[in-house]
């Protein structure tokens, strides 16, 4: 299991993908028509070889308005790589775990696993063929020249009034290791990256965080200052959601 994808959800999806780009320097983004099917429209950035998407609804009813009524600009997905989805539906079968879309592609297979069977935030799990592929991303994407092409999503952090109890569930369904004790919160290992799970402040769950190696820290947190993004607290917060943001060689 990798991250190859994020997703925020905002009500403006034009002024958060401004910001977005603005912020990180990103290439022009994809607008997918495929999302018209969920009632959004979006923006997929290109992010070393993985994804940065942002969307918002475009008519009333949809799963992402109702996240956003709850929620406000927020996280709100992740979408996982996987070397092997029929093992993985397999195993979920074996769970009780449901589907609430499916796709099939002769370049990619996905499915979008119920949030109430995970916790905290819809997951898809996706296997591209052949595996640097993604599909998602639109049909012209490439990775930037240079340490642009090198970023990469690091982690995403979650919140739960049962963070243990939530990290063992997310272990179980993506078939991971068993979470591992880290200060307040849990960890979870995925290739290459993580997840974290804090106790919730206010007992509600779902995505705070998402980690970012960036070519340039210095650069990344003089436009957050410029665009207002940095908190008393010194936080780089964007659409709702904290940015923990690290250099390429810190991250290793």
């Amino acid at each position: 299991m990798r991250i190859r994808q994020i997703v925020f959800a905002t009500h403006d999806l034009a002024a958060g993908r401004a910001a977005l780009a603005q912020l990180l320097d990103l290439p022009s983004p994809f607008r997918d028509p495929g999302v018209a099917e969920f009632g959004l429209d979006n923006a997929v950035f290109c992010f070393g070889d993985q994804f940065i998407e942002v969307v918002s609804p475009t008519q009333d009813g949809t799963a992402c308005g109702r996240h956003l009524q709850r929620h406000g600009d927020s996280g709100y997905m992740l979408l996982l790589q996987t070397d092997d989805l029929g093992r993985d539906q397999a195993r979920l079968a074996s769970l009780g775990v449901r589907s609430i879309w499916q796709a099939s592609h002769p370049d990619i297979i996905a499915m979008h696993l119920h949030p109430k069977d995970m916790g905290a935030a819809i997951v898809s799990l996706d296997q591209p063929k052949p595996p640097t592929a993604w599909r998602w991303g639109g049909p012209d994407w490439q990775v930037q020249p240079g340490d642009a092409g090198q970023q990469r999503v690091r982690g995403i952090g979650l919140q739960s009034a049962q963070p243990q109890a939530l990290a063992e569930r997310w272990a179980q369904v993506l078939g991971l290791a068993a979470p591992v004790a880290q200060g307040s919160g849990w960890r979870l290992a995925l290739q290459g990256g993580w997840v974290d799970v804090q106790p919730s402040a206010d007992g509600r769950e779902g995505i705070t965080a998402y980690a970012l190696a960036v070519a340039d820290v210095d650069a990344v947190l003089a436009r957050a200052r410029r665009a207002g993004l940095l908190g008393s607290d010194g936080q780089l917060r964007l659409m709702g959601t904290q940015l923990l943001i690290e250099s390429l060689v810190a991250a290793g």
